[in-house]
């Protein structure tokens, strides 16, 4: 008799497993809706799926009576292109720094320890100093993914740096490469698919930070129109939001994933 312990499902009852969560949690929404809507029809935590079908319905397939624009659709440019840019100068920044304390004890030197502090200190906290400095512009929403996602790319950068089998660049040395070769042509190519993974990490704070500035400070984005409803208790927006913000997120993940294992796919097999 087969153990447990070593079943492996297949493809197709595999993703039949996954998908029995998500239909739990359907069912138990649609009966604690049902319920609610029992006691109160004008209750408004668990509204129904056609409640939710009809508000964001208005909010992506018709224009807006102000601008002219499909709201739904602004939000969701509007927050991924602060998260694109916001994560591409930080994961820039933390290849840079990262591999040049990781590969460069004097570099290192100076660097580590203050990396290690500014690691430490609470991106949410310095958001006023962000606004001050920056003003309340994509500018300033953009740092606070830099500086939440940043010390946390480099740190770890340098750590697999580090990790690099030290055979490598004796071998490089003995060829007759410089710092700048051993740099460019050994240790970077194998940094690179690590940075990705790193990237994929550091997603869901990105997310949060990008959030958090548009709550306090925009006029439109997917954080912004959240806490825009919030006041009128419009969980027919809000849901179907957060839902899509989850979505997005699985999907850039993926897709990250899969472009690591298409152009790094040595990186996939060794692991």
């Amino acid at each position: 008799m087969q153990r447990l312990i070593n079943f492996q499902p297949n493809r197709v009852l595999r993703a039949a497993l996954g998908i029995i969560p998500f239909m739990l949690i359907l069912i138990v929404y649609q009966v604690g809706s049902d319920s609610r809507k029992a006691e109160n029809e004008q209750d408004k935590l668990l509204p129904s799926f056609e409640e939710i079908a009809s508000g964001i319905n208005g909010l992506a397939f018709e224009p807006s009576r102000r601008t002219g624009e499909y709201v739904f659709w602004q939000d969701t440019k509007s927050s991924l292109t602060r998260l694109a840019k916001g994560i591409a100068i930080a994961a820039f920044v933390g290849l840079i720094v990262g591999l040049a304390a990781g590969a460069l004890p004097i570099v290192a030197a100076p660097l580590s320890p203050l990396i290690t502090a500014v690691s430490l200190i609470p991106p949410m906290a310095i958001l006023p100093v962000l606004f001050i400095v920056f003003g309340l512009g994509e500018l300033s929403k953009v740092m606070l993914i830099v500086i939440g996602v940043c010390p946390f790319l480099i740190r770890d950068i340098l750590q697999r740096t580090r990790e690099l089998p030290r055979e490598q660049l004796v071998k490089a040395q003995t060829l007759g490469g410089n710092s700048w070769q051993i740099i460019l042509r050994v240790i970077l190519p194998q940094i690179i698919p690590r940075l990705m993974d790193a990237v994929r990490l550091s997603l869901g704070a990105a997310w949060l930070f990008l959030i958090a500035a548009e709550a306090i400070a925009s006029t439109d984005g997917l954080g912004y129109r959240i806490f825009l409803v919030r006041r009128y208790m419009s969980m027919d927006i809000i849901l179907p939001y957060v839902v899509w913000i989850t979505f997005l997120a699985f999907t850039i993940d993926w897709s990250l994933l899969r472009l690591s294992r298409f152009l790094f796919p040595w990186y996939h097999a060794e692991k």
